[in-house]
């Protein structure tokens, strides 16, 4: 793509953003990116993966942390960053309103049908959020799949739902919900009987009400004789492999830092998190 002034892109993206819905968008490419110096990363505020603290207003997360590191090597002195709900993160790369995601979203050859991601940043298994007492006694999703009374809230665009219909678990038996924020409550008052989300994710907002709390003895989903785990990176628009690549170059150096263990157990990532990061790559998600 030809190198484009300031005023350029300003008026391209008037252009765009009065288009058919139809005509494709390009996003920035690498050196757009550095010679404005600027870059677009979106986050759905999902804790500990990529969230906007509400006291401080920065961005952080394992996601954000390690990408700020990495816009730093490349040159990239100023990052705007976007919050937005995480079914929307695929779209808005798509519709060029971001140029790269931070969110450790799972690495599935659904979503590589459709974007392009980095190497592996981390890797994260499953759990259950419940309401305290755990009245269930739920252990794990396939409990949904036995139990056909039984509902279970999921993520819209989360990689739960996957799970769910592959261990046959009915349609009627899930609960969308549009964002982690949603899931206590949604839980707390019985309007599902459990929670589906990573580990992680299910501990933190276990730690923010006494009326729910992560089910003890969880055992991460075997479907086809695979445990379930995720692979998180980051994630970018079909097309932009320029700006793909470079990150890429730049993680895997970081990777073998001490630094980049420190960011992103800080952020409650255990040894063998950390440790099986390192055990796929994109290549192999994909063509799963």
């Amino acid at each position: 793509m030809t190198k484009l002034g300031k005023t350029a892109v300003m008026a391209l993206s008037a252009i765009a953003a009065s288009a058919l819905a139809s005509t494709a968008v390009s996003a920035a490419t690498l050196q757009e990116i550095q010679d404005s110096g600027s870059i677009r990363i979106a986050v759905a505020n999902e804790i500990p993966y990529g969230y906007i603290d509400p006291v401080s207003g920065e961005a952080m997360g394992a996601g954000p942390d390690v990408a700020k590191h990495i816009a730093e090597e490349l040159g990239v002195t100023d990052i705007e960053w976007i919050t937005t709900d995480f079914s929307s993160l695929i779209p808005g790369l798509q519709a060029d309103r971001f140029d790269m995601v931070a969110a450790e979203m799972a690495i599935i050859p659904t979503r590589c049908a459709t974007v392009i991601y980095s190497e592996p940043n981390t890797s994260y298994g499953e759990g259950l959020l419940v309401p305290a007492g755990n009245p269930e006694r739920l252990t794990g999703y396939a409990d949904f799949a036995e139990n056909s009374d039984l509902k279970v809230a999921i993520m819209a665009g989360a990689n739960q739902l996957d799970m769910m219909q592959a261990l046959g678990v009915s349609e009627d038996q899930l609960v969308t919900i549009s964002s982690n924020a949603d899931a206590i409550s949604t839980v707390s008052t019985g309007r599902a009987n459990a929670y589906a989300a990573t580990g992680l994710t299910a501990s933190e907002l276990a730690g923010q009400s006494d009326a729910v709390e992560v089910a003890e003895g969880f055992s991460d989903p075997v479907i086809d004789g695979t445990e379930q785990r995720s692979w998180g990176g980051f994630v970018f628009a079909q097309g932009n492999e320029e700006l793909r690549d470079a990150v890429n170059e730049v993680l895997a150096e970081y990777k073998q830092s001490d630094e980049w263990l420190e960011t992103v157990s800080g952020y409650g990532f255990t040894d063998a998190d950390t440790s099986r990061s390192f055990d796929m790559s994109t290549e192999e998600l994909c063509a799963e």
